[in-house]
């Protein structure tokens, strides 16, 4: 269902640590906005909610709503440098705004 690769496996086991959320499954939504395109959230959480599916990608241990399920399906979560700054990327083939990259 998803992918995290270990850059972004790092920097999740990282942020956990110096967010006292050691243990803490990372919890990804998705909503669709407006124009069609996705907008991402994630976050450690500790409140199970029915429908929930608990997945596991590199050590970490990711949590995703029923409702975002399908919108998920075939990411992957990166963690890569753009313009100077390290940030995490959703790399979603379901994002109608997703552009693979050219090789």
């Amino acid at each position: 269902m998803i992918t995290v690769t270990p850059a972004a496996a790092t920097q999740v086991l990282t942020a956990s640590v110096q967010g006292n959320a050691i243990g803490l499954p990372l919890r990804i939504a998705v909503q669709k906005k407006p124009d069609g395109g996705f907008h991402y959230l994630m976050g450690f959480d500790d409140q199970a909610q029915a429908g929930d599916q608990t997945i596991a990608s590199e050590g970490v241990s990711l949590v995703v709503a029923a409702e975002s399920q399908p919108l998920v399906d075939g990411m992957t979560l990166d963690y890569v440098e753009i313009d100077g700054k390290l940030e995490f990327v959703f790399i979603n083939p379901n994002d109608p705004n997703y552009r693979p990259p050219q090789v």
